[in-house]
């Protein structure tokens, strides 16, 4: 009989010298295409404790600390952990819950990704509606630059755009569809970057917003969930809103009340009842 020996995360077979995981370890730890991948999580919270020293200061001086300033390692972990969830859920759930929008991207529309990082979420779409054209921005110019060499690796770039923008000036207009991905309770001025949205769209245009899952009260998000996103609104979201003009600081657990006074006060008030995907988000549709 086999004598095994395990540990955290592998189990050692004495009789073969080998190791091995789980399935349900491999699902966590080795399947990237898997909505439950976890190195992710792990390489944005190193990327995140290393802001704590500037952080604490920040706490105690009232400044911010912009996104840009953080370790590298941040931006590469947060890629990692976002694109697990856009694979799972994006295209396959998300965009057909929303009112003519995969019609849209199938026949060939004009898309903006406002905060799209190192464009994760761009290229999924774009390689799901191929006759679509796709615009990726983000104020972050390293995070444009790797999302531009993985437009060209995947053989996009002839559709798929990236430029460094803020939310607030992105260029461009008449857009059939426009999303913010877990990036609007980041931005100092979400209600001006709201209003550039609204300004942005075609008629009949819809705006996607995607946020973390959050309760309005703060006793209903002291739960597991809430307490993992209450310490990255922390370290992350709530010092780099601090950090821009207005300072709003919606932070990671804003709730649904207030991502709807936010967008009420853009003048958007076609807002019907958010959706919500596993245990993580809740996502709206809006329009002009």
């Amino acid at each position: 009989m086999a004598v095994f020996a395990s540990c955290w995360h592998i189990t050692y077979d004495e009789a073969t010298s080998k190791f091995s995981l789980t399935g349900e370890q491999a699902f966590t730890l080795a399947q990237e295409d898997s909505p439950a991948y976890l190195p992710g999580t792990f390489e944005l919270a190193l990327g995140s404790l290393a802001a704590v020293p500037r952080i604490a200061d920040s706490f105690r001086s009232g400044a911010g600390m912009g996104w840009h300033e953080h370790a590298e390692g941040l931006f590469h972990g947060c890629e990692k952990f976002f694109r697990p969830g856009y694979a799972a859920n994006l295209v396959s759930t998300r965009i057909p819950a929303l009112h003519d929008v995969k019609e849209k991207l199938e026949a060939g529309g004009r898309m903006a990704d406002v905060g799209c990082g190192k464009g994760a979420s761009t290229l999924l779409m774009a390689k799901a509606f191929p006759k679509s054209e796709f615009f990726g921005f983000d104020y972050h110019d390293k995070s444009i630059e790797a999302a531009r060499e993985a437009a060209e690796k995947q053989g996009v770039s002839d559709r798929v755009h990236f430029d460094v923008a803020k939310a607030k000036e992105y260029p461009g207009e008449g857009y059939d569809f426009v999303v913010v991905f877990d990036c609007l309770h980041d931005m100092g001025d979400p209600v001006g970057a709201a209003m550039h949205v609204r300004e942005s769209l075609g008629n009949d245009g819809r705006w996607m917003i995607v946020e973390p899952f959050a309760n309005d009260q703060l006793k209903d998000n002291l739960n597991p969930v809430g307490r993992v996103y209450h310490s990255f609104s922390t370290l992350l979201c709530t010092p780099c809103s601090r950090s821009q003009e207005v300072g709003l600081c919606l932070g990671a657990q804003a709730g649904e009340s207030r991502i709807r006074d936010v967008v009420s006060a853009a003048g958007i008030h076609a807002l019907p009842p958010c959706h919500r995907d596993a245990v993580q988000h809740r996502f709206y549709e809006a329009r002009p």
